[in-house]
């Protein structure tokens, strides 16, 4: 499933549409999200690499973690460190996100701050929305040029976004993001237990995919704290709205491990029920080798055996009392007798009196 949404990425957008857009969200007894968009993006490097992905390249926008912690996270999954500022931008809005230390920095009250160095660039004023979005798109252009080349974007927390900036223009915000022409998917963070109903509803609508992280246990009412178990497994429901308008809703189980996360299929009620009731069947359907030769011998009414003959078709309405005339019985006829090895089906008629293919209504003599 986690695969099948990456593949959506991956494929991009087609010409005149909205790239595709995936939503991770999770809340504070399930905070498993953030692995999650770790493997996300390391799958669509890894398509990029290969050259299988419609995008040439991605563009960070690092609100929660810094962006060594990205360069870290792409160098461990075996992606050459060198080449990496060739396909990877990052947009640091996690060093100085207002620009608050910029300013303490002219005035002498801090000393000097990391600037932006090739690879990274450092931004100062994320509540300026236009200017978030025209930095986002000339890196993810210094990446792959000015043509018909697409590039991707991955925003590690939307609900930072949402702390210093309005509902409604973030919305506005993400949008624009997917009508882009040269944005070919983008996927973004949300800690849904932080925001009203609202908020996540209004976020989740700009997103063709929705994938929720549940607790893999749910705590009782009135019970506090984190359960321990959440924070090393957890179940990932997605909600994937395919370009036909049709939804499709899959679920599956996420396992924290030292190498990264590890994904593993949850049955359906269906085939849960199924493995349940298949040790208590007590008869076999499949047939033994001396069954299935058996059945072959066996002569059907309708079947023609014989080849030298001519064919003898049993209508199903002959008496059996024919052969006590001294007229051939269709067993004598068609040579099978009780000393044969084959098969035999007698057909027993409701009533001598009855003629073959008879018209009569059978209910004549009933007095309605």
């Amino acid at each position: 499933m986690a695969e099948a949404t990456c593949r959506v990425l991956r494929d991009g957008a087609l010409e005149g549409e909205l790239a595709p857009a995936l939503t991770i969200k999770d809340a504070i007894h399930s905070p498993l999200a953030c692995h999650v968009f770790d493997h996300v993006l390391r799958q669509l490097s890894s398509f990029i690499l290969a050259g299988k992905s419609q995008s040439r390249g991605i563009v960070i926008v690092a609100f929660a973690r810094s962006p060594s912690y990205y360069i870290d996270l792409l160098k461990s999954g075996g992606i050459d460190g060198l080449s990496l500022d060739k396909w990877v931008w990052i947009l640091d809005c996690y060093t100085d996100p207002l620009g608050w230390k910029h300013r303490l920095k002219g005035s002498g009250q801090i000393g000097s701050l990391p600037d932006s160095s090739f690879g990274v660039t450092v931004f100062r004023d994320v509540r300026n929305l236009e200017k978030l979005l025209f930095g986002i798109i000339d890196l993810g252009k210094g990446i792959v040029g000015q043509g018909k080349d697409r590039f991707c974007i991955a925003i590690d927390s939307v609900t930072e976004l949402l702390r210093d900036v309005r509902l409604s223009s973030v919305a506005g915000f993400l949008s624009n993001i997917r009508c882009h022409e040269q944005v070919s998917s983008a996927f973004w963070l949300l800690h849904s237990d932080i925001h009203d109903a609202s908020t996540n509803a209004a976020i989740e609508y700009m997103s063709s995919i929705v994938a929720s992280v549940e607790g893999a246990t749910q705590l009782k009412s009135g019970q506090g704290g984190l359960l321990e178990q959440n924070l090393r497994k957890a179940k990932l429901r997605v909600r994937l709205k395919r370009r036909n308008g049709r939804v499709r809703v899959m679920s599956e189980e996420v396992h924290v491990e030292q190498s990264g996360i590890a994904f593993k299929s949850i049955l359906s009620e269906e085939e849960l029920m199924a493995q349940t009731l298949v040790p208590k069947v007590h008869f076999n359907l499949e047939l033994s080798e001396k069954e299935q030769i058996d059945r072959s011998k066996v002569v059907l009414p309708f079947e023609h055996q014989e080849t030298d003959r001519a064919n003898q078709i049993y209508d199903g309405r002959r008496s059996l009392m024919d052969g006590q005339d001294g007229i051939p019985t269709e067993a004598e006829k068609s040579g099978v007798t009780d000393n044969s090895s084959r098969g035999e089906i007698v057909y027993l008629r409701d009533s001598d009196d009855e003629r073959p293919d008879s018209d009569e209504d059978p209910d004549d003599d009933l007095d309605i």
